[in-house]
């Protein structure tokens, strides 16, 4: 068995601990993809905290929506960019975890966007492990579709794609 064979097979058996594998994930809203391959880079469309096709914790972030609620958006909408990854490239491609952008809509108030966005970047690295170590960027908004408190797109690495 190769190393990559290894380190994949782990990942994987995270996911179907973590109960992501397998979980159905959202369609695109509008007239885009939800995962765009350049290279061995895949893109990950916008994902919401949308589980079994219900929006989860609606409204701003500060003001209907708590900081620890917030936090849980952000693990939701990461579980559907994996979702999105098994989905269309399957998780034994994945290399690891380039970038992600994370959107948040907030009281003009509240100021705790690095917590909410670890929601996003804690599930990484308990699935991945040192693989899913990477950049990130935060953008707060006035308003995300179906308002959503958050919202998250990825690019990972993958091999074997080109």
């Amino acid at each position: 068995m190769e190393f990559q064979e290894i380190k994949s097979n782990l990942a994987i058996s995270n996911l179907a601990i973590k109960g992501i594998s397998g979980r159905s994930v959202p369609n695109p809203g509008g007239s885009y993809i939800a995962v765009n391959v350049r290279g061995n880079i895949a893109y990950v469309a916008i994902q919401f905290p949308i589980d079994q096709g219900v929006l989860h914790y609606a409204g701003k972030l500060g003001k209907e929506v708590t900081t620890i609620e917030g936090y849980q958006a952000a693990r939701i909408a990461a579980m559907n960019i994996l979702g999105q990854i098994e989905k269309h490239l399957g998780f034994e491609k994945i290399e690891g975890l380039n970038h992600l952008d994370i959107y948040y809509a907030a009281d003009g108030e509240w100021n705790e966007s690095p917590t909410i966005a670890d929601g996003a970047s804690d599930l990484f690295l308990e699935v991945l492990g040192d693989q899913g170590k990477h950049t990130r960027a935060l953008f707060g908004v006035e308003r995300l579709p179906g308002f959503a408190c958050v919202g998250v797109t990825g690019g990972v690495y993958a091999f074997g794609i080109v």
